[in-house]
């Protein structure tokens, strides 16, 4: 169960996953080591469950990025979804209820390249019977944070 410290920490990491726990105790009222320990608390339940930098695609020449709904033959999916898995063009693959049985966020350098992922990889992964594709022409908002979802002291 997570309470309010742990819901402070949580917005805290979320938004600086480099603080120290000395920095995150003196944020949340808590010494260093009970900061430690609620922090570790947290991996090992798995509601941590990573950390690492924010990498800007644009200046590494990924510009593109493009959603794509996908339909496939019904016996298909464990197939299909391990090609996404192995895929390093695809950043994340949704199931969906709807038109689509799934939605692929792809990240490239341009439209030739959107093309190409699109006719030899996406169309050719097991199952593929249709996909549809949206190009992001500007990004409004980019990875919200997940506790900002979360009022704080809503009871879970």
């Amino acid at each position: 169960m997570v309470d309010r410290v742990d819901e402070a920490i949580l917005r805290l990491l979320e938004k600086d996953g480099r603080l120290s726990f000395n920095s995150l105790g003196q944020q949340v009222g808590l010494s260093k080591t009970p900061t430690w320990a609620r922090v570790n608390a947290l991996e090992r339940d798995k509601v941590i469950t990573a950390y690492r930098a924010e990498i800007d695609p644009a200046r590494l020449g990924l510009q593109l990025h493009a959603f794509v709904q996908v339909t496939i033959n019904a016996s298909r999916h464990a197939d299909f979804e391990a090609a996404v898995l192995r895929h390093g063009s695809i950043l994340e693959c949704y199931t969906t209820a709807g038109q689509a049985d799934y939605l692929l966020h792809v990240l490239v350098p341009g439209i030739a390249e959107l093309d190409e992922l699109l006719r030899n990889d996406i169309s050719r992964m097991p199952g593929v019977q249709r996909e549809t594709s949206t190009v992001a022409m500007k990004t409004i908002k980019h990875r919200g944070l997940i506790m900002d979802c979360i009022r704080p002291g809503t009871k879970r």
